[in-house]
């Protein structure tokens, strides 16, 4: 981790992006689009450096973990383009397809659904049909209806060849317990997180937990139909999800891939102000809101036409290439 960091802090040094002032200064001299492209540039060949450690590795499993809102779904559809490019065929899985269904999900000590607890998956499910799939069997998988809150069986069968490669992606993944009976030798683990290098001046950082809870409130509008109090509201369970299944295993991976984009909060501001202001001055959630607002005030805000369709950022604003 504390290497991650090290590095997220020379790439900021390498594109001229110390802190939110020569953020702001890149995009007033009309710098924006070049810092976009190298951004994205240098994310890419990070991207393609791991697919050559897998593919020098021979593992055919490649397990992926993260926390809330570091990009896990759009990093492995570019991982899995990577790992086409050099001649294998990957399938990305989703952990959350094996989900159990609702009214079986365990329950917090609040009474809500703990959809962070490791038993909110079919574990032993999870672990048959990834057996099957590595001794060459044909196996159907299963799709969530999170609407209707039930695991379904589409006709989506698979099986694997000799080039084929599972890239399976989910906030366990890290934990053997997820994946028991599978032989570890055949897994790569990849820790993945939103670990931001700026700074907002010499003496104040910026939370990494403040802009994946941003790119959440983003994305839960987009894609759920979530308020902002809504998803402000259930943030402190999903951190104590993190803590309790997700941080513990950081270590476990072969290799961590920091998804932050330096430039990423110009953009989000312009999605999140809005969202953020419809919250009442009533609500519990409101000094929350207030607070975030204050800190994107430091950002001048930049529009989302220049960010490639591929970018992981595309997760969270949409109009990206990935059905994510």
């Amino acid at each position: 981790m504390f290497d991650v960091q090290q590095e997220a802090e020379k790439l900021g040094h390498k594109l001229g992006v110390f802190d939110v002032g020569t953020l702001n200064d890149t995009i007033a001299q009309g710098r924006m689009n070049d810092l976009i492209l190298m951004q994205e540039a240098l994310q890419e060949k990070k991207i393609g450096d791991i697919a050559e450690q897998i593919h020098e590795s021979g593992r055919k499993l490649v397990m992926i973990a993260g926390p809330s809102s570091s990009g896990k779904t759009t990093f492995s559809h570019r991982l899995s383009i990577q790992l086409g490019a050099l001649g294998l065929k990957p399938h990305p899985i989703a952990v959350d397809n094996y989900f159990v269904n609702r009214v079986d999900s365990p329950r917090d000590e609040n009474g809500n659904y703990d959809y962070e607890a490791l038993n909110c998956i079919d574990v032993k499910q999870f672990n048959e049909d990834m057996e099957a799939l590595l001794a060459g069997k044909r196996v159907e998988l299963p799709v969530y209806n999170f609407v209707k809150g039930e695991r379904e069986y589409k006709g989506d069968f698979l099986q694997l060849g000799a080039e084929d490669i599972l890239v399976i992606e989910g906030i366990h993944c890290l934990n053997d317990e997820l994946s028991f009976s599978l032989p570890k030798e055949s897994k790569f683990k990849i820790y993945i997180s939103a670990l931001t290098q700026l700074n907002v001046d010499e003496h104040n950082r910026i939370s990494t937990t403040d802009c994946r809870l941003i790119r959440r409130i983003v994305r839960d509008a987009r894609t759920r139909g979530a308020t902002a109090e809504e998803t402000l509201a259930r943030w402190q369970s999903v951190r104590a999800g993190e803590e309790k299944n997700i941080f513990p295993y950081q270590e476990e991976a072969d290799v961590m891939f920091n998804s932050a984009l330096i430039y990423e909060l110009a953009v989000l501001k312009q999605y999140a102000e809005p969202i953020l202001f419809g919250i009442d001055k009533e609500c519990e959630e409101y000094t929350e809101a207030k607070r975030l607002l204050k800190f994107l005030e430091y950002f001048v805000g930049v529009g989302s036409e220049n960010i490639p369709k591929n970018s992981l950022l595309r997760e969270f604003v949409g109009g990206g290439c990935f059905q994510v």
